[in-house]
């Protein structure tokens, strides 16, 4: 018997009403996996596959703290420990107005196959809040996270989950959960990753979800004889993983023309050097700033118009937000002669647009494969925490690089079809092959 895409997805709908993200991320997996299935019946047999898409367990609290006007705040925060089958859970925690329980549950199911597929021992989980920290002062987003912390402490440990950063959680965020954690429990354990270099943290760790989704792309590049040598690239997004992509595709020879934030996109057909990215770095990261700011100190356009995608281009890179590009911005790539794509970001890419380059047989890296170097970073830094050392900058550099190599390699061995990798395909089998044998080994539990 066939499996039933059509049946299981209403399954899906029906259980999860109004999660539009995690139906769009349940659908593209199983499609992927549906002839797969048919050939491997025995994960059909011990229903993995329903398992997988069912939390281990959803955390749900209130997060109360007051700001700087003696006012008192409320917000929500959420734990989604997703699976643990090869290993504690592991994910980002993020601080974004749009935080709800169908946005991380569709995060926290990516995480499973992202961590699977980079070889370490680390289970997938995604958690975080509906707190935006824009316009809040150091002080309130000190109150905030010590709130939240107070809670999610129950909740984690260095062998059970080990929490990061993600969008609008950094360095400064991290350092005020993790001093809450450690009063709270009274110990200096591994339990969360991102941490400063001074107190337990990982070089290379803010850079790793740019440079891996770049050397992914050198990967793909290379079958078809390629580099990033004299190639024009567009980046969507301005925040960690757009900078670092921009910094190592600029490093390998390319020309990086557009970045974007919520105000608009900056076209700068001479290139973003070095020496402009350092300037985007400080905007962002310590004026907390606008890109309309570097169109002015490099007199380049700004539009609130268009988006990348509408500049000509060679390779795309979208490091902003999920489904940030949609199947006309795919046909403007594409008739352009952009011939590769890494997502940067999780679930950039529309269904439509996935289609589209699909269809052009465009070099495309969907991102449980592109994004994984952040979280393989993370499991880097856990084993750092864990022996009690510190790698060189140059040694986890090359750990990343030989890990995105092996997402690769495990792309190719389960999406390759004739001439043509079919890396959605590759990457979902591979990501849930190992999980999903660790599930039947483990029992129904």
């Amino acid at each position: 018997m066939s499996f039933d895409v059509k049946s299981f997805m209403q399954m899906i709908e029906a259980k999860n009403p109004g999660e539009k993200e995690f139906h769009q991320a349940v659908t593209e997996v199983v499609h992927s996996l549906a002839p797969f299935l048919d050939k491997n019946p025995k994960y059909v047999k011990h229903k993995v596959l329903e398992r997988i898409v069912e939390p281990e367990r959803v955390i749900m609290f209130r997060v109360p703290w007051v700001d700087d006007k003696g006012e008192i705040q409320v917000n929500r925060g959420f734990r989604i420990q997703m699976n643990s089958a090869i290993g504690p859970y592991k994910g980002g925690l993020r601080f974004d107005p749009s935080v709800y329980l169908g946005l991380l549950k569709f995060l926290a199911f990516e995480q499973v196959f992202k961590n699977s597929l980079t070889t370490l021992p680390m289970g997938g989980a995604k958690g975080g809040s509906d707190f935006d920290p824009a316009g809040k002062s150091d002080n309130e987003v000190m109150a905030f996270c010590q709130s939240f912390m107070s809670e999610l402490f129950r909740h984690i440990g260095p062998n059970i989950d080990v929490p990061a950063g993600d969008i609008n959680v950094g360095g400064r965020e991290i350092g005020y959960m993790y001093g809450m954690y450690k009063k709270l429990t009274n110990e200096f354990t591994g339990v969360l990753t991102g941490k400063g270099l001074n107190w337990g943290g990982s070089l290379i760790r803010p850079e790793a979800t740019g440079y891996g989704c770049v050397y992914l792309c050198v990967e793909m590049m290379k079958t078809k004889g390629q580099s990033f040598q004299g190639k024009t690239v567009a980046i969507s997004g301005s925040g960690n993983v757009a900078q670092y992509a921009c910094q190592k595709a600029t490093q390998l020879g390319a020309k990086v023309v557009t970045l974007s934030d919520r105000g608009g996109t900056i076209y700068d057909p001479n290139g973003i050097t070095a020496e402009k990215l350092a300037y985007v770095i400080e905007l962002k990261g310590v004026k907390r700033g606008k890109l309309t700011d570097y169109a002015k100190e490099y007199k380049c356009e700004h539009s609130t118009d268009k988006n990348p995608w509408a500049y000509k281009c060679d390779v795309a890179l979208p490091c902003a937000k999920q489904n940030e590009l949609d199947g006309k911005d795919a046909e403007n790539l594409v008739k352009n002669g952009c011939t590769c794509v890494g997502e940067g970001a999780n679930m950039p890419c529309t269904p439509e647009a996935v289609e589209k380059f699909l269809a052009a047989k465009t070099l495309f890296a969907p991102g449980k494969a592109a994004n994984a170097g952040g979280v393989a970073v993370s499991g880097l830094e856990m084993s750092q925490n864990s022996i009690r050392t510190s790698w060189t900058r140059d040694e986890v550099d090359k750990k990343l690089e030989g890990i995105m190599r092996a997402i690769h390699e495990k792309c190719v061995e389960y999406g390759k079809k004739g001439d043509f990798i079919n890396y959605v395909d590759g990457a979902n089998i591979g990501g849930f092959v190992k999980v999903a044998d660790a599930m039947i080994d483990q029992g129904v539990v």
